[in-house]
């Protein structure tokens, strides 16, 4: 077993990151769900390992707000890290602002999606809820006059992925540091469908999510329930690809408390689309820390229409296991999710063989994202990458970006130097 009391004076073992991961992770989403005000009794690696699971799961925020913790670096990047937030908040608002405005006068019709609704709905305050960047949803019909739009704001085209095209600001200079920094470009990602692929199916449910009678400028959902679909199916596509994040479980959690058994019948949609088997996961996940968030016949109605392997893997479901914060690269995370054997096969052929498109997000991932561009193992033939996996553990590229920005902090910077945002 991992030797939790090791220090970080020497270099750490990948083993002892590993255990001081998912200790930090899971003591985190405990006390985050249920705060009790009892500091841990972690040594000073895990609480380095600490501001990385915080800044990973986006919850520094909050913690800051609820979790009284006694130590003096800890509070200090907390501290920080509130104060980031809350001027990014800032930030985001008067833009939100600026693109209702110009949208009624362009008459084009918009959705501001997840962090941006849930703000909207008052269940968190400036400081405590991160948003890396402005999702929007818009009809195919205004997609055109929208990019119009943005690009009149000083916006340029990034690049176009399966899910959306991605925004930035023609000026923008990315900010290197670890966690939420306001200085951070805020990025806008226009979607024309809400979908996911779990993992080779897409699930789409647009239909669910962009109102019937939409006006010009920024609308809300449809209802609270529409909202809550969308997030569950968020965290299952997250789950699916093991990005799951502890500030979206409690997006889940406060949205849950607000809702009445009949507003929960929005997640199977209008008739027009499948059953929503994929909710099950991330309420299990949800159930597991947030005790008492999810109705218990809700879970039992989704389980009977959730696959037996699926329906096993999510009872036994961590946040460390369905995160980041897990630390080891896995090559058949997700299969789990296949819903027959064919779909499964598939699942297998495009990790061997990715397909140009997957290869295309690939670059685009490497081109946009800071934190993969100093990574050989990105870039590295797939030859290469199979033989590393042979050979001995591979670490995630995205966990090891945050962890060793966390180890190389030295305690007057936390003050100074709150940095990079994980997609929310």
């Amino acid at each position: 077993m991992p030797d939790h009391r090791a220090t970080p004076c020497a270099k750490p073992s990948l083993e002892h990151i590993k255990a001081g991961l998912q200790r930090t992770t899971e003591t985190l989403a405990i006390e985050f769900a249920h705060p009790t005000g009892d500091t841990p009794d972690w040594n000073a690696l895990e609480w380095r390992l600490a501001t990385a699971a915080a800044v990973v799961h986006g919850v520094a925020g909050q913690l800051h707000t609820y979790v009284r913790w006694q130590n003096s670096e800890w509070t200090r990047f907390l501290e920080s890290q509130y104060e980031h937030v809350a001027r990014r908040h800032e930030r985001i608002d008067t833009l939100l602002d600026r693109i209702d405005a110009l949208a009624r006068d362009a008459g084009v019709p918009l959705v501001a999606l997840k962090g941006a609704a849930l703000h909207a709905m008052g269940l968190y305050a400036a400081g405590e809820r991160p948003m890396a960047d402005i999702d929007l949803l818009v009809s195919e019909d205004h997609q055109e006059r929208a990019g119009v739009m943005l690009e009149g704001m000083g916006y340029v085209l990034s690049f176009i992925g399966w899910k959306h095209r991605v925004y930035k600001p023609a000026d923008h200079a990315n900010v290197a540091c670890l966690g939420e920094h306001c200085d951070t470009p805020v990025n806008i990602e226009l979607h024309t469908r809400i979908q996911e692929r779990l993992p080779i199916a897409v699930v789409d449910i647009t239909s669910c999510i962009y109102p019937r009678s939409p006006v010009p400028g920024i609308n809300p959902y449809p209802s609270r329930g529409a909202l809550m679909s969308h997030l569950l199916l968020h965290a299952a596509g997250n789950i699916c690809n093991r990005t799951m994040r502890l500030i979206h479980l409690n997006d889940i959690s406060l949205l849950a408390a607000r809702m009445v058994r009949s507003e929960w019948l929005a997640l199977w949609g209008d008739g027009t689309t499948e059953s929503p088997w994929w909710a099950l996961p991330p309420l299990l996940l949800v159930s597991r820390y947030y005790t008492g968030a999810v109705p218990p016949s809700l879970l039992y109605e989704l389980e009977t229409e959730c696959r037996g392997p699926l329906r096993f893997a999510s009872r036994h479901l961590t946040l460390t296991k369905a995160s980041c914060s897990e630390l080891w690269l896995h090559a058949w995370s997700g299969i789990e999710w296949s819903r027959s054997i064919r779909e499964a096969g598939q699942f297998v052929m495009n990790r061997l063989r990715p397909s140009a498109q997957a290869r295309q997000e690939r670059e685009d991932m490497v081109r946009t994202q800071l934190w993969l561009q100093a990574s050989p193992w990105v870039t590295a033939a797939r030859w290469r990458r199979a033989l590393a996996w042979l050979r001995h553990p591979v670490t995630r590229t995205d966990t090891m970006y945050v962890v060793r920005a966390a180890l190389e902090q030295t305690s007057p910077t936390w003050a100074q130097r709150p940095g990079p945002a994980v997609t929310t």
